[in-house]
């Protein structure tokens, strides 16, 4: 093994330090903004009641699950795009690119069709008939958005891939401040439109998802850093191999995703079962934890872009570099939001809900209760979805699909059902659920990589002596 010095093993990952920040930050604050949309509907509902609220968290659950696994079996796009990149093949960047678009709207179809008719499945859940009338009419309204949204995703995943991470900032955050005049409009009919209530909501977001990949590819198409790649140039061929490359390998991401977010909306629905002030509590705490954990997301899009680019560079080590500098940065960062929720958790409730009106009580207390889990269960999470990001960097994706199915459904529901039902802890059994699988899960994804890049950085210490 090549052996190196303190001072170059310090400049090398001082180097990574500099190259991952540089894509996580951007990436990040892209993230949170795009994050800040459901957060503000959510923010919006209350101002409808507490009714509304807990009806819209069972639409934004069903809509974000149903939206990340097309989501996760696209990001197989950007990992190899990064690859591509790295290895400097400029012309395969392009070919995947309109590969992953032609795939994003293939895969929109039957998602567009689930949602629809998710209303006919929420009473046998034991959710109340007022409120599943109100949850379908969102649903109804925000399912068009879903292709538009899918196709941004892509191309800020490609952007990311060919070092171009700021693409789309100014984008996210416009359509973050336009969200709130467009629902306040809708949902209480003014200039000409009528008041569609929750509903309106919905159409207020289905219009910002139309305008940010619309504005994001022409962003793409004419910004000095993107446009000579030409991205856009193989979009009139339609690949199939290309495309079923694509979709190969990201569809155990899909899976895995998918059933992960499938745990969160059984949980609320379990929630909702307990009771509207319960629902309404763990609606709050889980929509302001979502909202922190865009940030590893964005740290986790970093590490495989990180790692892409080094299996096309063929520099296992400095995958290996990339990974550890990337979990670093968040657990400094989950550190201090876990004493955030610590210590203001009344407010962050209070931000929901009134807490002056004594109708609010039990839903602010329970929110309460599950913020304070909230602020450990930030820190297992992000370092399970950076786990999940560095092995698809390496192309890795089924093993991990099934560690995470065992695990977030076994353990997580399992444990949770365990400590709520059976021990009778009440909501916050789930929450400790979602804790102990997603630290269970987090580090076996993490050895897992380790141990699969170590192998690939012997086989390339052997090869260079051949």
């Amino acid at each position: 093994m090549k052996q190196i010095s303190l001072t170059e093993f310090k400049s090398e990952l001082l180097s990574e330090a500099k190259v991952s920040l540089g894509l996580a930050i951007p990436l990040a604050i892209a993230q949170l903004a795009e994050a800040g949309i459901p957060v503000v509907n959510s923010v919006m509902m209350g101002l409808l009641g507490t009714q509304n609220l807990a009806a819209g968290a069972l639409g934004t659950i069903t809509f974000v699950t149903l939206l990340v696994v097309c989501v996760g079996t696209l990001t197989a796009g950007g990992a190899l795009a990064a690859e591509a990149f790295g290895a400097k093949d400029i012309d395969r960047v392009s070919r995947i690119n309109a590969g992953g678009l032609w795939l994003a709207i293939a895969i929109s179809l039957p998602a567009i069709l689930i949602i629809w008719n998710c209303g006919s499945i929420l009473p046998l859940l034991g959710q109340q008939e007022s409120t599943v009338a109100l949850t379908k009419s969102y649903l109804h309204a925000l399912v068009w958005g879903l292709p538009a949204a899918l196709c941004f995703l892509h191309l800020k995943r490609m952007a990311a891939a060919i070092n171009f991470p700021q693409f789309g900032i100014v984008i996210i955050v416009t359509s973050l401040l336009l969200n709130v005049p467009a629902n306040y409009v809708l949902m209480f009919g003014y200039l000409g439109f009528p008041a569609l209530g929750l509903a309106g909501i919905g159409w207020g977001s289905t219009l910002i998802y139309w305008v940010s990949f619309l504005a994001s590819a022409m962003v793409f198409y004419f910004h000095p850093k993107s446009r000579d790649y030409k991205l856009f140039r193989h979009l009139n061929k339609f690949e199939l191999k290309l495309s079923i490359k694509i979709f190969h390998t990201g569809w155990p991401m899909g899976i895995q995703l998918g059933m992960q977010l499938g745990l969160f909306m059984v949980t609320a629905w379990l929630m909702g079962s307990l009771g509207t002030e319960t629902l309404a509590g763990h609606e709050i705490a889980i929509q302001t934890s979502d909202l922190f954990l865009t940030i590893p997301v964005g740290v986790s899009s970093a590490a495989t872009t990180r790692v892409g680019q080094m299996m096309g560079e063929k520099n296992p080590l400095g995958s290996t570099r990339a990974v550890f500098v990337n979990i670093a940065f968040y657990v400094m960062f989950a550190s201090v939001v876990a004493l955030g929720f610590e210590l203001f958790s009344q407010r962050i409730a209070g931000i929901y809900l009134d807490i002056n009106n004594p109708d609010n009580a039990v839903a602010i207390s329970q929110a309460i209760s599950f913020l304070k889990l909230a602020g450990i269960y930030q820190l297992s999470c992000g370092i399970q979805i950076i786990g999940v990001g560095a092995l698809l960097g390496l192309q890795d994706t089924r093993v991990p699909m099934l560690i995470n199915i065992l695990i977030f459904w076994g353990i997580g529901l399992g444990g949770g059902y365990l400590m709520t039902m059976i021990l009778g802890w009440g909501g916050i059994g789930y929450w400790y659920g979602l804790i102990l699988a997603t630290a269970i899960s987090g580090t076996i994804l993490i050895v897992r990589f380790y141990l699969v890049n170590f192998n690939k950085i012997s086989n390339s210490e052997v090869s260079s002596y051949m």
